[in-house]
């Protein structure tokens, strides 16, 4: 009798008929490996006021996800591109990292300090809506173990599955639930205050979103772009924020804010 080696359609069949239970993620992951092979895979759901939850996560390079939950869960998150996307409503469909950060991404102190220990060298990731206010990512990664980026064929492939993966954990994970709502506004006012509890620094609303911008890793032009305001008026809130924080570097703001980002992410679970 001949053993025929499982195909992508047979392993996308296997998932259909898993959802709805807690052997779909596995059977997701299962399909999708033979469609476009990567090192590692993250399933994350983001929420308007509280920590994102892990669905899932495996990797063969165990560095990918040995700080996920102390680090990243706990308030890194917020200063992560794939979250920059949750927060701005971006289109259900497939996004590559390298394509969405911002332009001083891999300079930043997030991805120094954090992102690089991953070992990662490409991820891309799906996204879906399940539910009002909640983003359902899954991440598929490149790292040391392969040590390889995606092939354009295989970003191509990525886009031809999307539909696919993004209607399968849409259904699968739709009976996901927010618990309020938020804005990027709300979460600056916040950040203010939190600020002012910890170090007796008052942040005027402009800086406080410039501080965030900084920390994601945009340059004073992209962030000039996102506030409507020219790279000039940026470079004096920057200057302005260091002063105030009695600080000379990203560096120092991101070892100042990083705790407090953990305080505000505690505050929404």
């Amino acid at each position: 009798m001949q053993v025929f080696a499982e195909t992508e359609e047979s392993q996308l069949a296997t998932a259909i008929a898993s959802l709805n239970t807690s052997e779909f993620p596995n059977r997701l992951n299962a399909w999708l490996q033979t469609c476009l092979p990567y090192d590692n895979i993250t399933i994350l759901a983001y929420f308007q006021n509280q920590r994102p939850v892990s669905m899932m996560f495996k990797n063969h390079q165990p560095k990918v996800h040995e700080n996920i939950s102390q680090v990243y869960l706990a308030g890194a998150y917020l200063l992560d591109p794939f979250h920059d996307l949750h927060v701005n409503n971006a289109p259900a469909g497939v996004y590559r990292l390298s394509d969405i950060a911002p332009d001083k991404f891999r300079r930043n102190q997030y991805f120094i300090e954090y992102y690089r220990n991953t070992t990662m060298v490409d991820e891309l990731a799906f996204i879906s809506y399940p539910s009002p206010n909640i983003s359902l990512h899954v991440c598929l990664g490149r790292d040391s173990n392969s040590n390889k980026r995606f092939a354009i064929r295989e970003i191509a492939n990525a886009h031809r599955l999307s539909p696919l993966v993004t209607t399968l954990t849409s259904v699968h994970w739709k009976g996901l639930m927010p618990e309020g709502e938020s804005a990027e506004g709300e979460f600056a006012s916040n950040l203010i205050k939190a600020t002012d509890r910890a170090h007796g620094i008052s942040l005027s609303p402009r800086q406080a979103e410039v501080t965030m911008l900084v920390l994601r890793g945009h340059s004073s032009v992209s962030i000039g772009l996102r506030l409507g305001i020219s790279y000039q008026t940026v470079k004096v809130f920057r200057k302005q924020l260091y002063r105030k924080c009695k600080i000379s570097s990203q560096a120092e703001l991101f070892n100042l804010m990083l705790p407090i980002l953990g305080s505000l992410s505690e505050s929404r679970k």
